[in-house]
């Protein structure tokens, strides 16, 4: 599989590195889960890394991989209220930590245009 911008082994490795980090270091995460969502924060992290290693596995094989990127392109939209939420808490932070946190939010759009791209092979 050619490493390629758009190639669905990088977006593989994003989606599991992710999965993991949600495992090792899950207090991040939990700080970033939107209050109105029911359940606990780290019930939400961890599901979410669940759905990221789901999502990778998915992305690098190739019968599945069609459905598998168009899910992620859903997934990356479906988590930007908690990037919005770490640039709402932000806000009494460091201008350092507003300006990363803010810079953060249309990096989704890259994101979601990678996912389709794999997505169409």
């Amino acid at each position: 599989m050619p490493r390629t911008p758009s190639s669905p082994a990088l977006l593989a490795g994003l989606l599991a590195g992710a999965a993991v980090a949600h495992a090792v270091a899950p207090k991040q995460f939990d700080a970033i889960v939107p209050r109105s969502l029911p359940g606990t924060p780290r019930q939400w992290t961890y599901a979410s890394g669940v759905a990221e290693l789901v999502l990778a596995a998915g992305v690098a094989h190739p019968r599945t991989r069609r459905a598998a990127a168009l899910a992620t392109a859903a997934f990356f939209v479906g988590v930007f209220p908690a990037n919005v939420k770490m640039a709402v808490d932000a806000r009494h932070g460091s201008a350092g930590a507003r300006a990363a946190t803010i810079a953060r939010l249309p990096l989704q759009i890259p994101l979601v245009l990678w996912a389709r791209s794999v997505s169409r092979g």
